[in-house]
C-alpha cells in the first residue's frame, strides 16, 4: 500500500508531463508556463518533506500521514476542476506540500514496524513498485489525457485518498512532544521558492525574476542566521555542517534534476513532432522496466562499491542521458529519447537509495531522521531546479540546449564526490 502510494506521488509529475500542452492550450497559456505546475509542486514536495518528519517527531506518524495524503488527493481534485491556472498552481502546491509526507513518513512507518534484513527487504517493495508506477506515469497520463482530458490525467492522485483508513490503523500516533522551528521552516520556503522563481524566471518575465532574486537574497542569509542562532532548530547545526551529508545529497541531487528535465523536455519535444500524449506515455514504457529492477541492482552496488562510489556511479549516468536527450530531440529521434529515459531512470533507482545509505551512516542514530529529512529536502530541489531549467529556458534557447546546459549539474556532483576527504560513518548504513 505505501509503495503504491508512494507511486502516486511520483505520478503527480510524471503523469501529467505529457499532457502540459494540452493543458496550456486549455487554460490559455504557454508551454512553458504550463510546466510551471510542474516546478510549484516539486518546490512545495521538497520544502514540506522535512517539515512533515519533525511533526511526526512531535505526534507520531498517524495524523501527518493521514493530513498529508488527504491534501495530496484534495489538491488533485482541485487541480483538476481548476477554472484558470491560478487556480491550478495554488492547488498543485497544496498537493504537493500533501505529497511530501509520503516518502518520509513511509520510510519511518516501516522503520518503527521492522528491523533488519525485514525492514531493508520491505524498503525494497516500496522502492521498487513506486519507481515502476513513477516510469509508467506517462503512459498512464497519456491514456488519461485521451478518455478524458488533461483534468482526468492530473486527478489521478485522488485515488490515494482510499490509503487513509487502513494507513491509520497502523501508523504510530505517540512523538517525542518536540516543537518544530516554524520560522526556520518557513525560510527553508522562501530561500528555495526564490531560488527556483530566478531559475525558471525566462519564461515569466522580469517580476518573476525580481520576486524570485528578492527572496533568494532575503531568506539565504536570514536561513544561515537562524541557523546559527537556533542550532537544534529546523536545519540542525550538526546536520548542515556534516560534510558527508551535504557532499552526498548534493551530488545526488543532480540526478532528479537530469530525470525531471527529462520528464518534462521529452514530452515538450514530442509534442512539437505531433505526437499525442498517449504516444509520448508509450515512448517512456521501457524505463519502467529499469524502475522495477533498480531497488535489486541497487542493493547490489551498494553491498560491493558502497554508496559513495553507487552515487559517483549514477551521476556520469544522469551525463549521458542528457547529451543522449539532447541529441534525440535534435534528431528528432524518438529512440533516443526512450534510451535517454532509461539511463536516467537507472541512475535514479542508483542514486536516491545510494544517497539513503550514505547519509544514515554518516550521523548517529537519534539523528538520522533529521538528516535524511535534510538530505531529502536537497535532492528534492535539485528535481525542482531541473524542471525550472527546462521549463523556463526551453522556449528561448530549445530544449537539446537545455539538457546540454543541465550537464553541468551531475558533473559538478561527480566533482564533489572525487574531491571530497573521507566520508564520516557513525552508524550501520540504511538498507537500502
Amino acid at each position: 500500500m505505501l509503495g503504491l502510494l508512494f507511486g502516486l506521488a511520483g505520478m503527480s509529475t510524471s503523469a501529467v508531463t505529457v499532457a502540459l500542452p494540452e493543458l496550456g492550450a486549455d487554460l490559455e497559456v504557454s508551454a512553458a508556463t504550463a510546466a510551471w505546475m510542474v516546478s510549484a509542486y516539486t518546490v512545495a514536495l521538497a520544502v514540506a518533506t522535512p517539515a512533515h518528519g519533525r511533526i511526526a517527531d512531535m505526534i507520531g506518524i498517524r495524523l501527518p500521514l493521514a493530513l498529508g495524503t488527504g491534501a495530496m488527493a484534495v489538491g488533485a481534485l482541485v487541480s483538476a476542476l481548476a477554472p484558470s491556472f491560478g487556480v491550478l498552481i495554488v492547488a498543485r502546491v497544496l498537493q504537493g506540500a500533501g505529497a511530501a509526507a509520503v516518502p518520509v513518513l513511509a520510510t519511518a512507518l516501516i522503520s518503527a514496524r521492522f528491523t533488519g534484513a525485514d525492514r531493508g527487504a520491505a524498503l525494497g517493495r516500496i522502492a521498487g513498485v513506486a519507481a515502476t508506477l513513477g516510469s509508467l506515469g506517462p503512459l498512464v497520463g497519456g491514456s488519461l489525457e485521451a478518455l478524458g482530458g488533461w483534468r482526468l490525467a492530473v486527478a489521478l492522485p485522488v485515488l490515494g485518498a482510499l490509503a487513509i483508513v487502513p494507513l491509520w490503523r497502523v501508523s504510530p500516533a505517540v512523538g517525542t512532544g518536540e516543537r518544530i522551528d516554524v520560522l526556520g521552516a518557513l525560510l527553508v520556503a522562501v530561500a528555495a521558492s526564490g531560488l527556483v522563481l530566478l531559475i525558471q524566471s525566462p519564461s515569466a518575465g522580469a517580476v518573476a525574476a525580481a520576486v524570485g532574486a528578492v527572496l533568494l537574497v532575503v531568506g539565504a542569509p536570514l536561513l544561515a542566521l537562524r541557523v546559527r542562532a537556533h542550532p537544534h532548530g529546523f536545519l540542525p547545526r550538526e546536520i548542515v555542517t556534516n560534510t558527508t551529508v551535504l557532499r552526498s545529497a548534493f551530488a545526488a541531487a543532480a540526478v532528479p534534476a537530469s530525470w525531471f528535465a527529462l520528464l518534462l523536455g521529452v514530452p515538450l519535444s514530442a509534442a512539437s513532432w505531433g505526437w499525442s500524449p498517449f504516444a509520448t506515455g508509450l515512448l517512456l514504457v521501457p524505463s519502467a522496466v529499469i524502475g522495477f529492477v533498480s531497488p535489486r541492482i541497487a542493493r547490489t552496488l551498494l553491498a560491493r562499491i558502497g554508496p559513495r562510489r553507487s552515487i559517483a556511479l549514477a551521476c556520469p549516468t544522469a551525463v549521458i542521458a542528457l547529451l543522449t536527450a539532447a541529441t534525440g530531440a535534435f534528431l528528432e529521434s524518438p529512440t533516443l529519447l526512450a534510451l535517454a529515459v532509461v539511463l536516467v531512470s537507472g541512475a535514479f533507482g542508483i542514486g536516491q537509495p545510494a544517497m539513503i545509505s550514505s547519509v544514515g551512516s554518516a550521523v548517529r542514530e537519534a539523528q538520522r531522521g533529521v538528516a535524511l529529512g535534510i538530505a531529502t529536502l536537497v535532492f528534492l530541489t535539485g528535481a525542482s531546479v531541473g524542471a525550472a531549467l527546462v521549463g523556463g529556458l526551453a522556449s528561448l534557447i530549445g530544449v537539446p540546449t537545455a539538457f546540454c546546459l543541465l550537464v553541468v549539474l551531475p558533473l559538478a556532483g561527480l566533482t564533489a564526490l572525487l574531491l571530497g576527504g573521507p566520508d564520516r560513518v557513525e552508524a550501520e548504513p540504511v538498507p537500502a
